[in-house]
């Protein structure tokens, strides 16, 4: 089972990728933030394998919370959730895996599984 935790000032936002998260069967959501910096702070006890993370949010952006996490010595994988597509080539610099368009489609969710369980995959052949 994939663990997540999902990121979005937008409640609706979170509830709907929550939910499509969930119906793959494939990811427990481990917790939720409504900020970059709610989500910092969720990581101090939890290490999800990857984050959903919005853009736009007040207080830190989600490029500025990437940048964060890439820190970590093991960060996780970070999948952007967003309406908006301008900040795509942005996010791929920052090593983002995917980049997941509001609104939300299940097929497109589960693309995305897809690639999160290969790239689970391929850093446990490389760990050993």
């Amino acid at each position: 089972m994939i663990s997540a935790v999902v990121v979005d000032d937008e409640l609706l936002s979170r509830e709907e990728l929550k939910f499509l998260l969930k119906e793959t069967g494939e990811v427990e959501v481990i917790g939720e933030a409504d900020s970059g910096e709610e989500l910092l702070e969720c990581l101090k006890n939890k290490k999800p394998d990857v984050v959903f993370l919005d853009i736009e949010m007040y207080g830190l952006s989600g490029l500025d919370v990437a940048l964060e996490l890439l820190k970590s010595s093991e960060p996780p994988l970070i999948v952007f959730a967003t309406a908006y597509d301008q900040y795509a080539v942005k996010a791929f610099e920052l090593n983002a895996l995917d980049y997941l368009l509001k609104p939300f489609s299940a097929e497109r969710v589960k693309i995305t599984i897809e690639k999160i369980k290969n790239k689970l995959l391929e850093k446990e052949k490389y760990k050993d």
